[in-house]
């Protein structure tokens, strides 16, 4: 075993190598950014070192700083994590002349798999399934839109060198081809360097299953079955599980052993992953057919750890050190499902639009670490950090475990209400929604079930108007008394020597003002009106927070307070609710008109339009890169564009002017 290693990542995935390196005494080099100086990876490892600037090319894709650090501090072996440098084979080729370990497959297995189109082909000569489709080097767009034809409508373009969703689009319609060709050539280049795509069939009804596999420097492999990663938005997974709902035992095996000989077809050593397109058909049976294979550790590996009790970190240090794989195929078994859920900053109500922000509340339900916990937190910042522009939106990964799939979806959802995140906005709400969800519950699952399901996932409202505004009152008067314990002239109980004591309240809420009215009664009791509708009210402090009785309900809430906004959170859901300063908002804010303003920190892609151009409300005007995605900018009325701010290539701020529209004639 290694007795030092450098972590070559940053995040949760740093801190969870960490954690694994630790325990087997194993010390740690961590590095970081001018963004990174305080992160929790930083502190979780035994000593740092500076990398560079915040972007990701100045810092953690510096291969060649990153070997230097190794040297210096007498790591033998580096960790790539997932992301950035894990699936470079340059990087792992110069980490073996260095005289370095890579805790990874070997350059040529790297490359071998990189390629989705050579991928494919050496698929092919395995004899492992493949889609219809076009893998060839001939990229020349008037071809690749006739392969597009030959093969059918609806297809699917997929950067060659791609992954995490990024460089994909699904094109519905030969007049949709060469736009969206463009847009995936331009996401590729950004990302990975190249432009090179292929066109697949874009199968219907289509789940994501991919097979954990490992293999040693012994010629041994294993998998360590399956996990559903069907859940997605924007090509990108927000939910997995193990094992997958549905799955037959001799479909398991089938796509167990093709995940092996993809394995074997090149000589794969450490920890990777198979994955799988498969289709559902009418007669219930299902297809599966090879899709491409990450060389590396996956973001959802916990769920596998949780059925099997491996440390699956643990396995990639000691296959890397030269150790046989722990344990051979007959001696793994699944115990129970586990489910795994992606927290990112992000608003899913505006197109899953990456935020940033400060996490100024940040509590996480009470965890079990480690393999087969009921509940577990694996994640790289702190109450008090920000999620910048810099790197990906995910703040953390929130898994359960249960002795069935029922049991580990109500973890899921009580962990998710426990979990408070106040400062940004998050996917925290919109997870539960999917969770409860019938067809989640019922394992009606393929990689259409957020749009479908679109009707109960979006712009929902889970805590009402009447309870947010009954807890916001609590909270105030709660706050009220503890101002007046250290006055005692400061009573603000209401007592009036004569004569009914009323206080009235102003809210907005859900995009609309509401009002709100609070009788003292002589009695000490209280009334609370909302929108004219009154009941009594009472309300207490407990350690599990506001304890409100109000119009026959009985609530716990608990509420953080930000200047007039009230964050609220109860066992039903989460809110926003909006004290409004009657003489500070006695002015109504004007709209914007026709100023369009980038939404988050970015890069300026492409105008879609010139100065003089009529466009229509809706019409996409320009194109903006943050956080690693393309983001469509659009007209929010018809008019006229009277300018461009900025040309294509510039960096942003959040709330920058891009261009500007005047009024139509």
């Amino acid at each position: 075993m290694f007795s030092k290693i450098l972590i070559a990542n940053r995040g949760e995935i740093a801190c969870r190598v960490a954690a694994t390196a630790r325990r087997l005494g194993v010390q740690t080099v961590a590095v970081y950014s001018d963004a990174d100086t305080n992160a929790k990876h930083v502190q979780a490892c035994d000593e740092a070192h500076y990398l560079g600037g915040n972007a990701p090319a100045d810092s953690y894709l510096r291969w060649e700083r990153l070997i230097e650090i190794a040297k210096e501090t007498g790591a033998q072996a580096v960790h790539p994590g997932y992301g950035f440098l894990s699936e470079n084979a340059a990087f792992a080729r110069a980490c073996e002349a260095a005289g370095l370990v890579f805790i990874g497959p070997s350059a040529s297995a790297i490359e071998a798999m990189g390629l989705k189109a050579e991928s494919k082909q050496l698929m092919a000569r395995a004899g492992v399934p493949l889609v219809p489709g076009y893998h060839g080097s001939d990229q020349d767009p008037n071809m690749l839109a006739r392969e597009a034809d030959r093969i059918g409508y609806p297809v699917l373009i997929k950067a060659s060198a791609g992954g995490g969703g990024k460089g994909m689009r699904a094109v519905e319609h030969a007049d949709d081809f060469m736009a969206a060709l463009a847009s995936c050539q331009r996401e590729a280049r950004g990302s990975f360097a190249s432009d090179a795509v292929l066109i697949e069939k874009y199968v219907q009804r289509p789940r994501h299953i991919e097979i954990q596999v490992f293999g040693d420097s012994q010629g041994n492999y294993v998998h360590l079955f399956e996990r559903d990663c069907s859940v997605q938005r924007r090509h990108q997974k927000v939910l997995e599980e193990a094992p997958a709902p549905g799955i037959t035992p001799e479909l398991r095996a089938q796509m167990g052993l093709a995940a092996l000989a993809a394995a074997r077809a090149v000589n794969y050593v450490g920890a990777g992953t198979v994955e799988f397109i498969v289709e559902q058909r009418d007669d219930g049976s299902m297809a599966f057919f090879f899709m491409e294979m990450n060389t590396r550790l996956q973001v959802e590996h916990p769920v596998t750890e949780a059925i099997t009790g491996q440390d699956l970190v643990e396995w990639q240090l000691r296959v890397a050190s030269g150790e046989p794989l722990p344990l051979k195929q007959a001696q793994l078994h699944m115990h129970g499902h586990a489910i795994e859920a992606r927290l990112c900053a992000e608003n899913p109500d505006k197109d899953f639009l990456p935020v940033t922000g400060r996490l100024d509340i940040y509590r996480k339900p009470p965890a079990r670490s480690f393999q087969a916990a009921e509940v577990r937190f694996d994640d790289g910042v702190r109450e008090g950090d920000s999620i910048s522009p810099y790197y990906d939106s995910m703040v953390g990964k929130l898994i359960v475990h249960g002795a069935n799939r029922e049991q580990a979806l109500a973890r899921l959802d009580m962990a998710l209400s426990q979990t408070h995140i106040v400062g940004l906005t998050t996917n925290v709400q919109f997870l539960r929604h999917v969770v409860r969800s019938d067809a989640f519950a019922q394992a009606d699952l393929d990689t259409g079930l957020i749009s479908r399901e679109a009707a109960v996932l979006f712009d929902q409202e889970p805590v009402g108007l009447r309870v947010a505004a009954a807890a916001s009152v609590a909270q105030t008067l709660l706050q009220e008394r503890g101002l007046a314990a250290s006055d005692p002239f400061g009573r603000r109980d209401g007592w009036i020597s004569h004569g009914v004591n009323k206080r009235r309240f102003v809210f907005e809420f859900a995009g609309q003002q509401h009002a709100a009215e609070l009788v003292y009664g002589r009695d000490g009791g209280l009334q609370l009106s909302v929108n004219a509708q009154t009941d009594a009210f009472s309300f207490s402090a407990t350690p599990a927070g506001i304890d409100l009785q109000f119009g026959g309900e009985r609530v716990v809430a608990q509420v953080y307070r930000q200047g007039e906004v009230a964050c609220i959170f109860t066992a039903k859901g989460a809110t926003r609710i909006v004290s409004i300063d009657l003489l500070a908002h006695a002015a109504a804010a004007g709209a914007e008109g026709g100023r369009l303003s980038a939404p988050m920190p970015g890069k300026v892609v492409s105008f879609a339009v010139k100065v003089g151009d009529v466009v229509h409300k809706g019409q996409v005007l320009a194109v903006m890169e943050a956080m690693k995605m393309e983001h469509n900018i659009a007209a929010p009325t018809d008019g006229v564009v009277q300018a461009l701010l900025y040309t294509p290539g510039e960096q942003v701020a959040e709330g920058a002017e891009l261009l500007r529209l005047a009024a139509a004639e």
